[in-house]
């Protein structure tokens, strides 16, 4: 394989883990409101299923977790990208922002409520 194709590869396979987290974290979503619609429909109360229902919600922190880390691993893939000089390319959505690359604080967007 010469290097457009090796490039084009691990940008690929990191796009679809990036899906991959996305979908979980909205199966994970689906699954804690279908526990809320199920309690409701048995007309359960409120403490039935509440562990299980924390457990689905501590997965959804961790895939919130694992967002943010391939976010970060994708940053870091294109800080090497551009390092080492290699053109480029571009694997799923094009208007990928570069927030990482050059933070700016946001104003007037959200606001501290009190």
């Amino acid at each position: 394989m010469d290097r457009t194709e090796v490039v084009t590869s691990v940008a690929g396979d990191l796009h679809a883990t990036e899906l991959a987290i996305d979908a979980a974290i909205t199966q994970a979503t689906t699954l804690v409101q279908s526990f809320i619609g199920a309690r409701t429909a048995l007309s359960l109360s409120p403490v039935a299923g509440t562990v299980s229902q924390a457990k689905a919600m501590e997965t959804i922190a961790a895939l919130s977790a694992a967002r943010e880390s391939i976010v970060a691993c994708h940053a870091e893939l294109q800080k090497d990208h551009r390092r080492l000089g290699f053109g480029t390319y571009a694997i799923g959505p094009v208007a990928k922002p570069d927030d990482w690359l050059d933070p700016k604080e946001t104003r007037g967007h959200l606001r501290s409520v009190g």
